[in-house]
């Protein structure tokens, strides 16, 4: 009796493949995807069986989907909270660098231990030499420079690397150092590109975040404006032990990064994790670490440049990503996992798409860029398995709604049938 019912469960999901992939092809193969670049794998995530594979090895522009490599690293290296400072305590000075850490004075975390930390003692002297990252990402865009979505990378950054400015009964601005820097006219771009002059008109009703122009004597200004004390800028550590200072719980980080595919803690993570092999920040250093141990095993290994998915230099392929995707369904706990991913039709950059019937079924990252849209992630069926996709578009002209249609044609399909 046992041999017959695992006969039929075995007839059973082999009927049930066929029909994913029939179906799945009648769609891919139809003159919609002629004129695009498209790779598509799932596997079940319990016994990696390939339900579908379309161009699974090929590699993609994946856009912000590379923040899914991002999290892994993150999960691999970091610890419970943010490592938020290095310091070294002598005599009356605390001598303290930067780790990368996005958080302080983030309009989103509300609290953050750092600043009581300083106020503690009497002076101060900051490194700011510890990193060999550009401030811009290899491939970034250079006309994105005054966007909230490409601010500056940096050791010690504060405000997330951006100046909020709305008008309440007169212009405000955050920080607030930035309030004579800004010209109350439309311009056609939010700030000059090498300085910071910003452009807010009067008139306007929304809030803006633009990036500001990082440097050591701006790090130095708004350090001295939150502490009410003069700080000292060093060329280098003393020769002692460092000590880590600590911040918020990493989930949270995370959460803000794959929620709101938020690029500037993307990047910044990576350098926080770099932060935990060498007292040198380096995102190149993270990427290398994980990809020479953790991801060795990949069978096609990416061209990966960036945290964030910014730059088009970067290529995947939807093997890579569901890979990466299975070791942290193996690895994490899986209500702690899927609390990372935006849920389709109900959180995050998925909120409008991939509902639920009724409960939802898509846990997963997005990428768009110019003409392309990547999604990758898990689908739960409804008979109640787990399944983990990468689905990569690349080049297509269509809008992307459209693109987005076809994609849950697919997984709705494969949702109602396996």
């Amino acid at each position: 009796m046992v041999l017959l019912s695992l006969c039929g469960l075995i007839v059973g999901c082999a009927g049930a493949k066929k029909k994913i992939q029939k179906r799945t092809n009648k769609v891919i193969m139809s003159a919609f995807y002629d004129s695009q670049f498209t790779g598509f794998l799932v596997v079940n995530a319990d016994n990696n069986d390939t339900l579908y594979n379309f161009n699974a090895k090929k590699y993609f522009t994946p856009a912000s989907n590379t923040k899914i490599f991002t999290l892994f690293t993150a999960l691999e290296l970091l610890p419970e909270r943010i490592p938020a400072l290095k310091y070294i305590a002598q005599k009356d000075t605390l001598y303290i660098e930067g780790t990368g850490d996005p958080t302080l004075l983030h309009s989103y975390f509300a609290h953050n231990n750092t600043l009581d930390f300083l106020k503690g003692y009497p002076n101060i002297a900051v490194h700011l030499n510890n990193s060999r990252q550009e401030k811009y990402g290899p491939g970034w865009s250079w006309e994105d420079y005054g966007y909230y979505y490409q601010p500056e990378m940096g050791a010690l950054p504060m405000y997330g690397n951006v100046t909020t400015l709305y008008n309440n009964d007169g212009l405000k601005t955050k920080p607030i150092l930035f309030k004579d820097s800004v010209m109350p006219m439309n311009y056609n771009r939010n700030r000059e590109m090498e300085k910071n002059q910003f452009y807010f008109s009067a008139a306007r009703k929304d809030t803006v975040e633009i990036p500001f122009r990082t440097s050591a004597s701006l790090t130095k200004a708004m350090l001295e404006g939150q502490l009410k004390k003069k700080i000292n800028i060093i060329a280098k550590m003393p020769e002692d032990k460092k000590t880590v200072l600590y911040s918020v719980p990493v989930d949270s980080v995370y959460k803000r990064m794959m929620y709101k595919s938020d690029n500037f803690i993307a990047d910044q993570l990576l350098l926080l994790s770099s932060s935990t092999l060498s007292d040198t920040l380096s995102s190149a250093t993270a990427r290398k670490h994980t990809l020479e141990n953790q991801l060795l095993d990949l069978k096609q290994p990416p061209r990966w440049v960036d945290g964030s998915g910014l730059s088009r230099y970067n290529l995947f392929t939807p093997e890579s990503m569901v890979t990466v995707l299975s070791k942290m369904y193996g690895n994490v706990p899986r209500q702690r996992l899927f609390s990372f991913f935006p849920v389709g039709g109900a959180s995050g950059t998925l909120e409008d798409w991939y509902a639920g019937n009724p409960k939802p079924y898509i846990y997963a990252k997005s990428g768009s860029l110019g003409n392309n849209y990547c999604l990758s992630g898990y689908l739960l069926t409804k008979s109640g398995k787990t399944l983990i996709f990468s689905f990569m578009n690349n080049h297509f002209r269509h809008p992307s709604w459209e693109v987005k249609k076809q994609m849950e044609q697919i997984f709705e399909q494969i949702r109602d049938t396996y």
